[in-house]
């Protein structure tokens, strides 16, 4: 705007590498938000469902929305109320520091509902120290006990170390 007009010689490709290293620097500040899934099913036991529910909470304090599935097989379709109870006992436990994008509604044989991370609490938790809830026990059953009964019957059989003791004395 200067009159007589200025101009400024200048090294071009010293000004392509300055504008480089500037876009460099902003993408570097910039964060990447990409959409993760856990899956889960309506029979899930205790330990995977913690350990998926870990999972989750990582994906969300790292910034990412979840996709939390779940996916019916066979006859489970008849009783989709098992897997509202599933999503909602996940969402009892990171229901804090989230916000529910997409409620859960059934798609064909999945059930999903979308999460995304509520930016104030994590940072009330961060500036706090907390740990994660834990997560309530009575609410999941484990079906790991079912063979349970089998024990009694397991004193009748006679294995051959038994066998080798009593010949022994």
């Amino acid at each position: 705007m200067a009159n007589p007009p200025v101009c400024r010689i200048m090294d071009y490709g010293k000004f392509r590498y300055e504008e480089a290293q500037k876009a460099k620097e902003s993408r570097k500040k910039s964060t990447n938000v990409s959409v993760k899934e856990v899956k889960f099913r309506p029979k899930i036991g205790r330990g995977d469902f913690d350990v998926k529910v870990r999972k989750l909470d990582q994906f969300i304090h790292e910034g990412h929305k979840v996709k939390v599935t779940l996916q019916f097989r066979g006859r489970e379709m008849a009783h989709p109320e098992l897997g509202t109870k599933i999503l909602d006992q996940v969402l009892a436990v990171v229901g804090e520091y989230v916000k529910v994008e997409t409620q859960a509604r059934l798609e064909g044989r999945n059930m999903s509902m979308v999460l995304s991370p509520d930016k104030k609490a994590l940072d009330l938790r961060k500036a706090a120290g907390l740990a994660p809830p834990p997560v309530p026990e009575d609410e999941l059953t484990d079906d790991s006990d079912d063979h349970d009964d089998d024990d009694e019957h397991d004193d009748d059989v006679t294995t051959a170390a038994d066998v080798t003791e009593q010949a022994a004395p």
